[in-house]
């Protein structure tokens, strides 16, 4: 990380030594409880888990496959529950073992919405896997079996996370000033 955040940084929540450190630590335990499996499909929803799911994918000794979903929020405001697929698997996972990768858990209905329609297609089993999660009660109500962080309730920006699709590379995860957003 560079000696000082970005502009519309108020402060760094999770640096990227602290970022990389976990992700090897989430990659060992999945590497344990997927030991035993041919092969585990990693699903990434775009665009926020596109950074995670590299470097999570190469800290795996697994064999595995990466596909990605993408999903958007539909209706008068983002967290009105609505949520349609925009770009689709490209194979069916039926009888395969998934492991759905997300950003962030903000208000649980993308990721809660994903895992009933995975559900719907047979996979032999299906798992989840996010970086963060807020520590609201809504997103604190869906299930995650790998989490990387909970953080609290801010806008939070980098490592794959956005707002207004700017911000998403930076190496760690900042909390945006309100004056950005506002």
């Amino acid at each position: 990380m560079s000696a000082k955040p970005h502009p519309d940084i108020e402060r760094v929540l999770i640096d990227a030594a602290s970022i990389q450190q976990r992700v090897q630590e989430l990659a060992a335990e999945i590497d344990r409880d997927y030991a035993d499996k041919p092969r585990v499909l990693l699903v990434g929803v775009l665009k926020g888990a596109f950074i995670f799911l590299s470097d999570l994918c190469r800290a795996l000794n697994v064999p595995h496959a990466v596909d990605f979903m993408a999903v958007s929020s539909y209706g008068m405001t983002a967290t009105s529950g609505a949520v349609r697929i925009i770009l689709d698997l490209r194979e069916s996972i039926e009888g395969k073992h998934v492991l759905l990768v997300e950003d962030i858990v903000d208000s649980g209905h993308t990721l809660h919405y994903l895992q009933q329609v995975l559900t719907s297609r047979g996979p032999a089993s299906l798992r989840t896997c996010a970086l963060s999660r807020k520590e609201r009660p809504e997103a604190m109500g869906v299930p995650v079996d790998y989490l990387g962080f909970t953080i609290p309730d801010v806008w939070v920006v980098g490592y794959g996370l956005d707002y207004a699709d700017t911000h998403r590379t930076l190496p760690y995860i900042g909390v945006l000033k309100p004056e950005v957003y506002r």
